[in-house]
């Protein structure tokens, strides 16, 4: 949180998950007598990747939301790298990434991204840390809430589904800040500025 504040920098945690075919499985409501029967033959693993960034601005500190599905796919070093450049695109000034130290978040194809864009910084959570990572909040919202025993037709169908969703979380903010307050990781202090007066926290 120093580091960010000192440089006036975006604050972006990016994790991955995967969407399949068969449905996560919850218990829900039914007519007595009429158990209800959900779908999917358990031998499909082919899903739709999603990668999602929760970004708090500089200095308002505000929530924002990023992703992009892959399906049939997964998010490469190739492809996470183009979701960087989108991100530094819709992004102003410094930025610090926060993640994980999956395979995909390193090697000479980030190496070389990062030479190449000077403002954007990288760091590693904490391993075995997800509980700090915001965006493990959203893959549970959206696995355990809004997909739960939903059971697509096929990946395009699931794929629609999940963007419909997740194009919802990005343009409401409250609901955004309530999963941010269910992860581990504190909200960041506001910077407050007064006339004449050095930034403080």
């Amino acid at each position: 949180e120093k580091k960010v504040a000192a440089d006036h920098a975006h604050l972006v945690l990016i994790d991955e998950t995967g969407l399949f075919l068969n449905p996560t499985v919850r218990r829900s409501w039914s007519l007595i007598g009429r158990t209800p029967v959900i779908g999917g033959d358990g031998g499909h693993r082919t899903k739709v990747s999603v990668i999602g960034a929760v970004t708090v601005s500089p200095r308002a500190h505000r929530l924002g939301f990023y992703f992009a599905t892959a399906v049939d796919g997964y998010f490469d070093a190739e492809k996470v790298v183009a979701f960087l450049r989108d991100l530094l695109h819709h992004l102003p000034g410094k930025v610090v990434v926060i993640w994980d130290g999956g395979g995909n978040h390193k090697g000479p194809v980030i190496r070389a991204f990062l030479a190449r864009n000077r403002r954007l910084r990288l760091e590693r959570l904490p391993a075995y840390a997800p509980d700090l990572n915001p965006v493990e909040v959203v893959w549970s919202w959206l696995k355990w809430g809004r997909l739960a025993n939903f059971v697509p037709d096929d990946l395009a169908e699931l794929d629609a589904w999940a963007v419909e969703y997740l194009v919802q979380l990005k343009f409401d903010p409250k609901l955004l800040r309530a999963l941010w307050d269910r992860s581990g990781l504190p909200f960041p202090t506001p910077i407050i500025e007064q006339p004449g007066l050095p930034a403080t926290q």
